[in-house]
């Protein structure tokens, strides 16, 4: 999971792309880039460990000139959370001067490692599979060339070519000097880009895409629509959008851990309100508490700050229980789910989170949280409540167990590392501390994110076990979990 923008304006765009990472900065703490280019095709590229407003200081924004740019913010999922050489974007000196920026994650990379290697002659110099798709983009935009200049035509091939080779998740924006810029989405579009404009005083019109239609909301862009699975959009120097469908047969499945956890709920992704969706997780959650939780042994409702808060409010109202806030948060803390390492997750939850002693003191509470992954934050929540003078605590997940490892963008790589893998909810519950323990319905959670949209499908993988791609093998599991442990 990573926040991506790219921009092409009618004057200088690296501020904006500055305030739209701040607003994208939920989705990566690990490290930021911004790319822009001038009209001659001259690139600026800084890009640093940390969070946006560590990583960019004055003069650095000074150097990075030009009317059109694009900007990254990362959460590690492959290659070296530590590693800024493996910050994005990423640069590639032909055909042209390529500039990308990618969000997902490649499933077969050791098939395209050696490719490259081997057939395409091209050098990897880090382990990044945004490396891999750079280069893979370049050596096809490079075969799709048949003049001195470049039209959309030939980069929608190139593009077709590289739905053939990759599999996996990737919603990428990428730079093309003295062309434009190109946005494109894997043909099962699981990780989200949206499309936005504006029109200027001279009549032209500026040109958005991003991960997430709030950065459109904030900026004043009108909302286009999202780019479709398999299609790539690209955007010429003028300003002209050009857009084709490259995927051979495309299929509208996004990730649901999107609208479970990640997207901030005042975006919309692919037609769904996320705020709604976890609204409706809520309403299906408080019947799945109702049938599992005997009478009596819920006295207030609490939330897990932040994005738990639409479900648990939910929750209280259809149970008719009263909702408390008991927890209160520390905005300076970074998300912990998506901080590197289980030692710096555990440290962070107490940092993050401190409970009122008055909200929980005699109490049986239930506490409703977005969803548990490794069950590390989960413990200490739940003793925090207990330390605070809870009664009793009922710990409630608004999505479903996360019993299977997310290879398309989210760092559950093994299922060592599930709190769920190979225990039952009651065992769940004994691990992790709680009097009892709820969880959402996999058909619940599919139905509630669906409801009244055009989609009909989802990827549930990481509740499910089933890979929407039908590329993941077991074989593939393991080599994924053997790389993580190595």
């Amino acid at each position: 999971m990573c926040g991506i923008v790219g921009m092409v304006g009618q004057g200088p765009v690296n501020q904006e792309i500055y305030d739209a990472l701040l607003l994208l900065q939920h989705r990566g703490q690990d490290s930021t880039g911004i790319a822009t280019a001038e009209s001659n095709g001259v690139f600026h590229l800084f890009k640093a460990k940390g969070q946006v407003r560590e990583a960019f200081r004055t003069r650095d924004m000074r150097g990075l000139l030009g009317d059109i740019g694009l900007g990254h913010v990362r959460y590690a999922t492959k290659g070296t959370a530590s590693s800024e050489e493996e910050a994005q974007p990423f640069y590639v000196n032909a055909p042209y001067g390529i500039v990308l920026v990618h969000n997902g994650n490649l499933t077969n990379t050791r098939e395209l490692t050696d490719e490259l290697f081997h057939t395409d002659r091209r050098h990897l110099n880090t382990s990044s599979d945004t490396e891999l798709l750079v280069n893979v983009l370049a050596n096809e935009l490079q075969s799709s060339i048949s003049g001195i200049e470049l039209d959309p035509a030939q980069v929608f091939q190139a593009v077709s070519r590289v739905h053939e080779r990759v599999e996996g998740s990737y919603a990428a924006i990428a730079l093309i000097a003295g062309y434009g810029l190109l946005a494109f989405r894997d043909p099962f579009g699981i990780r989200p880009l949206i499309i936005g404009t504006r029109p200027t005083e001279n009549g032209r019109y500026e040109w958005i895409v991003t991960s997430e239609s709030l950065v459109l909301e904030n900026g004043g862009f009108e909302i286009v629509r999202d780019v479709l699975p398999g299609e790539a959009v690209f955007i010429d120097l003028e300003g002209h959008l050009h857009t084709q469908q490259c995927a051979a047969d495309p299929k509208l499945v996004p990730c649901s851990f999107e609208y479970v956890y990640l997207a901030r709920p005042d975006s919309v992704m692919n037609g769904i309100s996320v705020y709604e969706a976890r609204l409706r997780l809520g309403e299906r959650l408080a019947n799945t508490i109702a049938k599992y939780t005997p009478k009596g042994t819920i006295d207030v409702v609490m939330p897990i700050p932040d994005s738990s808060r639409p479900a648990a409010m939910q929750v209280a109202r259809k149970l008719g229980i009263e909702y408390r806030e008991g927890f209160y948060k520390n905005r300076y803390i970074g998300r912990t789910f998506i901080m590197p390492g289980q030692a710096v997750r555990k440290k962070s939850v107490r940092q993050k989170l401190n409970a009122m002693s008055s909200e929980f003191k005699g109490k049986n509470v239930l506490l409703i949280d977005d969803s548990i992954v490794r069950g590390t934050t989960s413990k200490e929540i739940i003793q925090m409540a207990r330390d605070a003078g809870a009664k009793s605590v009922t710990f409630a997940s608004a999505a479903p167990p996360v019993r299977y490892p997310h290879v398309y963008g989210i760092n559950m790589p093994s299922r060592h590392e599930l709190v769920a893998h190979g225990r039952t909810i009651p065992e769940i519950a004994q691990e992790l501390g709680a009097d009892y323990m709820v969880y959402q319905e996999v058909e619940d959670l599919k139905a509630a994110i669906l409801e009244g949209s055009d989609v009909d499908d989802l990827d549930m993988s990481c509740f499910d076990g089933r890979y929407v791609t039908g590329t993941v093998t077991e074989e593939y599991l393991a080599w994924v979990e053997g790389s993580q442990e190595s």
